[in-house]
């Protein structure tokens, strides 16, 4: 086919092609490359001239008139080059209407203009043609109807193949949608992570497996697809392939809009898949603390993560609604722990008694959950001790006492509704088990429910008092994450004091013997993927730094890690910045400043408000004083003018306070505006 199309192809020759979008329009032939067995064309567009190359079995599809025979009157548009023998066909008839010539006329001359016409029928095609009746015509046009019928079944086989891969593709396309359901967007990436899967070798975590013990742990725990996310038919882009690997499978789109999967992995100490129940998690997490504070030292274990991820149900224990069952939770395991290692006679010479405590820190503020939600004062005393005033510690002789004391806290814990959760804790909760003896301490085990991390994106667009909580829960994280790892790396200074939770937590910080263990919860469905991915990250962070580079010495897998400070946006990386970056990261400075200024100002009013309230005793015996009929007038206005000169100076100093705070307001809302807008989609 192609000898017989490259006689009709050269240079300046105007042709159609067909675009990869399916579009068909003209262009000039510029080359014809024989080896290549195609041809290069150009078109004008937009001003500029552009081109492709085009296969010969591509022109002879998009243009058949170029494989269509010569004008069928050939008088004037014989082809003199064609020279082949002409065969008889059997299924060709043909009819004569030349008159015999003469015998004596038959010189060269009258057989070289002597003209007529044959009529050919050919039964394959259907056709009649009128030729010219000399012999060399009569080749030449029988050559042309052969090589017609060869260009003829090639097409047919182009076009059969053409139809045979629709099928092909068609038949694959139902046989996937067949396999997966093809009702919700997300079955192609939920096919390539099956795939991918098939491809792992899996060895997860088991209950038989030894326990590593750290200084640091950094343990990561998958849940499963709750019913919300199984209703929405969501896909889960977790998974767990050993005991310290986790992989997120994150869905990608090309610019073309072609779908791809991104898979990053992340290794800790343990990876929990969602098969893990509390006792498993327990047992190599929580568990190897217990021993720590019965050798005098300091131990604390969180629940991290997003909200809706399952903190609560590790930490508390599985939630029926609203109702839950302590028993399963981390916080009663290790009570029991505590009771059994206490009766053990190497520890009962020591004659320990068991004390708890339970509070939440929300706003920066600390409320106890043991005392009808008392609010708790944090102070230094002389020996620079964190003392948190007020605080309520119970002394429990079993563990069932331990679960009525956390059935009572958790039934005052502070909650709202966020975007992955309508019934979120919005508060740090520290359940704490105190050794003591003769009074003093002899260890202390901190279990901190840590509220859900968040981003800047789901809180600057709030109302003010759930910014004022987001902004609160990031900065108490972005310095609980300093704090460990300055423990990890054994730096003389740990910055405590840049939340309420680490000044707090300040002991489990500091000395030799003090343990921590970090439990990142993640959720699995692919609309908490952006989220999974910052937890993950911060995680990483906390481990990064830490004395050992990874499980059994080995090193983690590279990977691209993003530092995920936890300030109100969330998870800025530490990096470049654009022009954009930098404007939205001034403005978030602004934020934050905003917000510290609120909290400083509130607590001095409410200081300032205190002071005045007690000076109502004060007018109270002024007005008794007046009542008795004897009472000395000059008395009477000296104590009277002191009292107005004290109210006077409080009173003057809360309006100057509540000024500066409405200002200070008002500044949060300008910068809190300017971030929305800034995060808005254009």
């Amino acid at each position: 086919m192609d000898s017989s199309l490259q006689a009709r192809l050269f240079p300046g020759l105007t042709i159609k092609i067909q675009r990869s979008n399916g579009i068909i329009h003209s262009a000039s032939i510029s080359t014809v490359n024989l080896e290549k067995s195609c041809v290069s064309v150009e078109w004008k567009e937009g001003g500029d001239t552009k081109g492709k190359e085009v296969d010969f079995d591509d022109v002879a599809a998009i243009n058949p008139e170029l494989l269509q025979l010569l004008p069928l009157h050939l008088k004037d548009n014989l082809p003199l080059q064609e020279n082949v023998t002409v065969q008889k066909q059997k299924r060709r008839s043909v009819s004569s209407r030349i008159p015999a010539p003469k015998e004596g006329l038959r010189g060269r001359s009258t057989r070289m203009s002597a003209v007529s016409e044959v009529r050919i029928t050919t039964q394959e095609n259907d056709m009649e043609v009128e030729l010219p009746a000399s012999a060399n015509s009569r080749k030449q046009f029988s050559v042309a109807i052969r090589r017609k019928s060869c260009i003829v079944k090639e097409m047919e086989k182009m076009k059969n193949k053409r139809e045979e891969k629709r099928a092909q593709n068609s038949e694959m396309r139902i046989k996937r949608a067949q396999e997966y359901d093809n009702s919700f967007p997300n079955w192609e990436f939920a096919r390539m992570i099956k795939e991918f899967r098939a491809t792992l070798e899996c060895h997860p975590l088991t209950a038989a497996d030894p326990i590593e013990e750290h200084r640091i742990c950094v343990c990561v725990r998958k849940r499963p697809l709750n019913k919300q996310e199984l209703a929405k038919k969501e896909i889960d882009v977790i998974s767990v392939p050993s005991k310290c690997v986790l992989l997120v499978h994150e869905p990608k789109l090309k610019v073309d809009l072609t779908k791809y999967l991104e898979n990053q992995a992340f290794c800790f100490d343990f990876a929990f898949d969602e098969t893990s129940s509390n006792e498993v998690v327990y047992r190599f997490t929580a568990r190897p603390l217990v021993q720590t504070i019965f050798e005098g030292g300091k131990a604390t274990c969180f629940a991290y993560g997003q909200t809706g991820s399952g903190k609560t149900h590790t930490m508390g224990g599985d939630l029926y609604g609203k109702a839950q069952n302590a028993s399963k939770g981390i916080y009663a395991m290790a009570s029991r722990d505590v009771f059994l290692l206490k009766n053990q006679p190497r520890y009962r010479k020591l004659d320990l008694e068991v004390y708890v405590t339970f509070f939440e820190i929300y706003n920066g503020k600390l409320f106890d959950l043991l005392n009808k939600k008392a609010k708790l004062r944090v102070l230094e005393d002389g020996k620079q001790q964190v003392q948190v005033v007020g605080l309520q510690e119970r002394l429990v002789s079993c563990a069932d006492d331990v679960i009525k004391m956390i059935d009572i806290g958790s039934a005052c814990r502070t909650s709202g509704q966020t975007f992955a959760n309508s019934n979120s804790s919005r508060s740090h909760a520290c359940f704490q088990i105190l050794l003591r003896t003769k009074g003093r301490v002899h260890g202390k085990f901190s279990l901190v429910d840590l509220a859900g991390n968040e981003r800047g994106a789901d809180t600057s667009s709030a109302d003010r008092q759930t910014r004022m909580e987001g902004a609160e829960i990031n900065k108490s994280l972005l310095a609980l994450k300093e704090c460990i790892r300055a423990l990890g790396q054994n730096k003389a200074h740990t910055p405590f004091r840049e939340s309420k939770l680490t000044q707090v937590l300040r002991d489990s910080f500091i000395g030799e013997n003090s343990r921590t263990c970090m439990i990142a919860m993640i959720s699995p469905g692919i609309s908490s993927c952006e989220y999974t991915l910052n937890t993950l990250r911060y995680a990483d962070r906390v481990k990064e730094l830490s004395p050992h580079s990874g499980p059994s010495g080995e090193q983690p897998m590279q990977m691209e890690t993003e530092e995920m400070e936890a300030s109100s946006n969330g998870a800025l990386s530490a990096g470049n910045f654009s022009k954009e970056e930098d404007e939205l990261s001034s403005q978030m400075s602004s934020f934050n400043e905003a917000m510290t200024q609120i909290r400083e100002l509130e607590e001095r009013a409410m200081e300032e408000l205190k002071e005045i309230i007690q000076q109502g005793p004060g007018w109270l015996e002024l007005s008794e004083m007046a009542e008795q009929p004897d009472y000395d007038l000059e008395t009477f206005v000296n104590k009277a003018e002191c009292a107005l000169a004290q109210q006077a100076k409080h009173f003057s100093a809360l309006r100057d306070v509540i000024k500066a705070l409405r200002l200070a307001m008002q500044l949060e809302e300008q910068a809190s505006k300017q971030i929305s807008s800034k995060k808005r989609p254009q």
